[in-house]
């Protein structure tokens, strides 16, 4: 098996231990993503709508550098640390997938995310 790394300016730059994304046998398997804005490298502040929805164009810009999109992605972990949040978060899930058949999807609730945030969104998708 041969597998290569992704790498994009148009997200967040990944730490140490991690890929933005690993390619490996058709499929793009994205490392889970911060509401974090590449462009100033800070949490995009507000609701967790606002996270929630940079999340979302971070993964895309991952996928487009991969060689595909988010049309192509198969399934979805969502991570919130309020299960209060899930309504607004499928709202913000429902403006970037709205092509048929909708990818497979978790979303749990946790004690706690990365750098204190409320919400991290990983996929995976075919190239």
């Amino acid at each position: 098996m041969t597998k290569e790394a992704v790498l994009t300016a148009n997200a967040p730059a990944p730490i140490p231990q991690l890929s933005q994304a690993i390619k490996a046998n058709g499929m793009v398997y994205c490392s889970g993503q911060i509401g974090v804005d590449p462009a100033t490298g800070k949490f995009v502040e507000g609701a967790v709508t606002d996270r929630a929805r940079q999340i979302l164009k971070n993964l895309s810009a991952v996928l487009t550098a991969a060689g595909t999109s988010i049309d192509n992605v198969v399934k979805v972990n969502i991570f919130i640390t309020k299960m209060d949040d899930f309504a607004s978060i499928n709202g913000v899930y429902d403006e970037f997938f709205t092509a048929e058949p909708k990818p497979c999807r978790t979303c749990v609730a946790v004690y706690q995310l990365p750098l204190g945030t409320d919400v991290e969104i990983e996929c995976s998708a075919t190239l």
